[in-house]
Order: C-alpha cells, then structure tokens, then sequence
C-alpha cells in the first residue's frame, strides 16, 4: 500500500520520526491505526458511574459556575507543570 500525505502532514510526521517518536512511516501509521481501533472499540462504560455520579450531584444543586470550573482546572495543572 502507498500513501501520499499532504506536504504538512509528511513534514509533521517527519519531524516525529526525526525525534524519535516513530521508527519510520510505517510504524507511525501502524501505532496510529491501532490506536484509534482501540479508541473506537472503547465504550466508555467505565466512565458511567462517574457521569451518573455528576448528574445526581447537578440534580441537587451541587453546581459551579462555568469560570470557577476553569479556574480550578488551570490550577491543577499549573501543578503538575511545576
């Protein structure tokens, strides 16, 4: 199989390849590919319980507003960077 890739695309993946991340086209595109299997295989019922959990939590008033949301997430990761 050839594929042809747009030159942002190619000059992308080079660069990954360049840094190590990818042995060669080949293997960027084979780890890509099982990568989004596994995604698209994934039904997130793992996550269920923490969706219901939210909802019940919204359902009695146990809300934030949307910019102390973001504040607090912006805040947990400045730590991680530190």
């Amino acid at each position: 199989m050839n594929i042809v890739l747009p030159p942002e695309q190619e000059r992308w993946l080079n660069a990954r390849i360049a840094e190590g991340q990818f042995a060669s086209p080949e293997a960027a595109v084979q780890q890509i590919i099982a990568e989004r299997m596994a995604l698209e295989a994934d039904d997130f019922a793992w996550a269920r319980p923490y969706v219901d959990e939210a909802r019940l939590a919204a359902v009695r008033g146990e809300v934030a507003p949307v910019d102390d949301a973001i504040a607090d997430i912006d805040a947990h990761l400045a730590k991680l960077k530190d």
